[in-house]
């Protein structure tokens, strides 16, 4: 058991959104064991002197995508598992280095992935996991082309991001295989999406008793179901039928956000992902019907910030790139910092991702009891965020359940 002692630091606490005075921290086997001034003479292995820097919870991204390594969702459904899993390790260690200690995948990632995390065989993130997201034939995880009358969308593979679904029995089914196979929440496809081929923005998918079915199989196992939401009309119905998880929301509007909010649903906006698009989505094999889907939800969503903002609904931090856009990870920071205050933009990546991820308590915090997952960063997120982009440039050392990812500090 190995006990670490941060001292002469700044404790970022966002349920106040303000830096402690000089403070302390003490770690012991992975675990917050005390927060305050009066450790300063704990009996530690190591004893890290911050010098005055802030140290805070480890990032919390709650929508990605880490199977992907590709922008074609086919390439990525249809190569070899294997080969699959070593590039997801790649994106995993990335996403660790940048400071995000605990990610949320919406769509492909499975138990062996989480398992080898844990087991030290992954260098990555903690990875809450929905296995397969849950598409209509046609929908957004159909990644077949109009003339493509194969049944099969290589679900079993690592790689692809979803498997297709009709009828509400085998509704009930999928969901209730996805549970069993370690799925922590179910994803379902309930709006057109811009990656896909055969569904406009503005389709609704699913009917509303397969929605209301999947969401009583979640219910039953004591957690919730997770929708790929666009417009303002998919993202009313997904509420009334019960989802909890609303994805992007580009198109929303205020009444629709505070019935949202009314009804305990947390939103995660993806902006980053339509910068990326933009920016590189032609270089990378993006056709023209993509693109102009792309200006339909890019357009919308910094007003839909600010309205989800104004209704009170929750948000947390999301990103949603696809294969060699993920390079644009921390761009998310920037983006939102445009409509959000930095206090927000901290809530959302910390306190409400852990909610989301049904953690509350253990990450998202610096507490005693919860998870040693800890940045150091050179200066004050809360007056400068882009100390949490670029990157994990800024940060002087990144902890994961107590064990150092990196490390710029000198022990005392």
């Amino acid at each position: 058991m190995t006990r670490i002692l941060f001292f002469n630091g700044r404790v970022l606490d966002p349920k106040a959104d303000a830096l402690s005075d000089q403070t302390s921290v003490l770690v012991d086997d992975g675990v917050i064991v005390h927060v305050g001034i009066d450790t300063i003479e704990a009996a530690a292995d190591e004893r890290i002197d911050l010098g005055g820097r802030t140290i805070m919870p480890g990032l919390i991204d709650c929508h990605v995508h880490v199977v992907s390594s590709f922008m074609d969702l086919m390439k990525n459904a249809i190569e070899p598992t294997s080969l699959t899993a070593f590039r997801a390790a790649r994106i995993m260690k990335a996403a660790l280095h940048r400071g995000f200690t605990t990610v949320r995948d919406l769509g492909g990632a499975d138990i062996g992935l989480v398992q080898a995390v844990e087991e030290g065989l992954i260098e990555g993130p903690r990875l809450i996991i929905c296995g397969k997201g849950l598409s209509a034939t046609g929908g957004h995880c159909d990644t077949r082309a109009r003339t493509d009358d194969r049944s099969s969308i290589m679900a079993h593979h690592l790689g692809s991001m979803g498997r297709l679904v009709d009828g509400v029995d085998n509704c009930r089914l999928a969901a209730r295989e996805e549970l069993k196979a370690g799925a922590r929440f179910i994803k379902i496809m309930a709006n057109g999406g811009v990656a896909s081929p055969n569904d406009p923005i503005h389709v609704l998918q699913y009917s509303r008793d397969e929605i209301g079915a999947i969401v009583e199989e979640a219910e039953n196992a004591n957690t919730y179901v997770s929708a790929h939401v666009y417009t303002d009309r998919a993202i009313r119905r997904a509420v009334e039928c019960g989802v909890h998880s609303l994805e992007h929301c580009n198109l929303i509007e205020a009444e629709t956000a505070a019935m949202a909010a009314a009804a305990g649903c947390i939103a995660v906006p993806t902006l980053v992902a339509y910068e990326g698009l933009a920016l590189e989505g032609e270089r990378f094999g993006l056709g023209p019907e993509a693109a102009a889907k792309i200006e339909t939800v890019r357009s919308g969503g910094l007003r839909s910030l600010a309205v989800m903002r104004d209704a009170g609904l929750p948000m947390a931090f999301g990103s949603d790139l696809l294969g060699p856009l993920q390079k644009y990870h921390s761009m998310e920071f920037q983006i939102l910092a445009r409509v959000l205050s930095h206090a927000d933009i901290i809530r959302s990546a910390t306190l409400v991702g852990a909610r989301l991820c049904a953690l509350e308590g253990q990450i998202g915090v610096i507490a005693e009891g919860a998870r040693a997952d800890l940045l150091v960063v050179d200066g004050d997120p809360y007056a400068d965020i882009t100390l949490l982009g670029n990157d994990g440039a800024h940060m002087a050392a990144i902890v994961r359940n107590g064990a150092f990812v990196k490390n710029d500090l000198r022990v005392a």
